[in-house]
């Protein structure tokens, strides 16, 4: 058998699937945000050790585990956790939401150096700015910082006591030379750090460590448990999915939204937002358009007006063409394919009419167009959609992806009843690190529908759009 945990940002999920990768056991442990002040998010990395003892708690009791033979790791991605020379955690984690470095980002982003050889814009969410901010903010922090491990790598140094990272994870972190997938010395120069504070690098698939004897015991583990390199979340997400080849692609409506297609080739473009990251396979790559709020902007709207997300889609029949009311998604920020900060959400277009079930439908068309921005910034870089799968919580919604599938022109498949994300994907690539096998066993799950557009709506989704886009140039420079 072979274990996969996924770090979240709202949880800890762990799974456990045997040689035919068959899912024999689900265990899962809530996580809290703190938010300090405007536009900051932190999470204590001890809360992700007591998740992570949680759910192997929970797999262990639902399961025997004396079978399993590897351990892989998915995790969010960006996060700076920073340790002294101990290996103490020296402050909360700031997160990939975090966007208080965007001042230090844009500087960083000036230097052509840092799109040159990252492929990527410097967005304020990831790790790099954030180091600059420490130096800035809080030096007397910044002068002990001995390490810095994005979460899923600190969960991998309590696992092994290995100080590792993998590509996929690693090319988030605007320190990344991504096509030659190592560390680049002249970045870390750029930002007064060096190679020695980072983790060694190891592909999603290969062996990182073994899991400390002392953890084996107490979950009733074999001794030797290899753990797999494993993923970032979007990259372990594909491998879940069976998106690691060109002309593959998903959806993933979670507390972010992420278009995500795999690439046989480094085919990077980082003036259209669009992430281009190492897959969590050897010579494999993938590029990212991401929305910053999908779910959490449905969540959002339910604490509004005191419904959850369920009952407020359960609401919704059939696809309609979009309203007069409009939502604008931008609750924190945006990446793609604006790279703002600063720009905020809105409602636009309400009236006497508007109803509950009007603001339900505004919100999902809202983050359904801002994956449509993502769709043409990807195929700015030349990258084609011929179908999507659809992943994460928000895909319980139909009407929802029915709307996606009719806004992006292209079928949207759904798997069957269960979940094929990170910590699926996880477990496949500790099935990869312990057997030796390769992308072949990543194959896509059995399908239980395929959503097709509704052609009558087309041109009342692309009408819909450019409304949207039309308000995403209004507001922004107002909030």
């Amino acid at each position: 058998m072979y274990i996969g945990l996924d770090l979240g940002t709202s949880g800890l999920k762990g799974v456990v699937i045997d040689e035919n990768q068959g899912v024999v056991a689900e265990a899962t442990a809530s996580l809290a945000v703190s938010r300090p002040a405007e536009g900051q998010s932190e999470q204590s990395p001890a809360d992700w050790i007591a998740a992570a003892e949680t759910v192997m708690d929970g797999l262990a009791r639902r399961t025997s585990l004396a079978a399993v033979k590897g351990l892989g790791l998915s995790g969010q991605m960006h996060g700076a956790t920073l340790l002294d020379a101990a290996d103490e955690v020296l402050r909360p984690c700031i997160l990939w939401n975090d966007t208080r470095a965007h001042a230090e980002a844009a500087v960083l982003d000036g230097d052509p150096m840092f799109r040159r050889i990252t492929g990527n814009i410097v967005f304020p969410g990831f790790t790099a700015p954030k180091l600059d901010w420490l130096r800035l903010h809080e030096p007397q922090l910044w002068q002990r910082v001995a390490r810095v491990l994005l979460p899923k790598d600190y969960l991998r140094l309590w696992l092994t006591g290995e100080h590792v990272a993998e590509m996929s994870d690693a090319a988030g972190t605007s320190w990344f030379d991504t096509g030659a997938r190592d560390w680049s010395d002249d970045l870390l120069a750029a930002t007064g750090l060096s190679r020695a504070q980072m983790p060694r690098l190891v592909e999603g698939a290969e062996v990182s460590g073994v899991l400390r004897a002392e953890l084996a015991r107490r979950w009733g583990l074999p001794e030797g448990v290899v753990v797999a390199g494993g993923g970032g979340d979007n990259a372990a997400s594909g491998v879940g999915v069976g998106v690691v080849r060109a002309g593959d692609a998903f959806v993933s409506l979670g507390t972010s939204g992420v278009l995500f297609a795999a690439n046989d080739g480094y085919q990077p473009a980082p003036e259209t937002a669009v992430h281009t990251f190492c897959h969590a396979l050897p010579q494999t790559w993938h590029q990212m358009g991401v929305i910053l709020a999908a779910t959490d902007a449905l969540n959002w709207y339910g604490r509004f007006v005191d419904r959850d997300a369920a009952a407020l889609t359960s609401e919704l029949g059939a696809v309609q063409a979009p309203g007069k009311t409009l939502f604008l998604p931008y609750l924190g920020g945006e990446r793609t394919p604006l790279n703002d900060a600063a720009v905020r959400g809105a409602f636009i277009g309400l009236e006497h009419a508007t109803d509950r079930t009007a603001g339900t439908r505004a919100v999902l068309e809202g983050v359904t167009f801002a994956f449509r921005d993502c769709r043409d910034a990807l195929a700015a870089t030349g990258t084609r959609l011929e179908r999507l799968i659809a992943v994460g919580g928000g895909s319980r919604s139909a009407y929802w992806l029915q709307a996606i599938a009719t806004a992006l022109g292209v079928p949207v498949l759904l798997p069957e009843a269960g979940d094929f994300g990170g910590a699926f994907g996880a477990a496949r690539l500790a099935l990869m690190a312990a057997t030796g096998a390769g992308a072949e066993i990543a194959t896509l799950p059995p399908i239980a529908h395929v959503i097709e557009p509704v052609a009558a709506l087309s041109d009342a989704f692309d009408a819909g759009h450019a409304r949207f886009r039309a308000a995403q140039s209004a507001i922004r420079g107002l909030t």
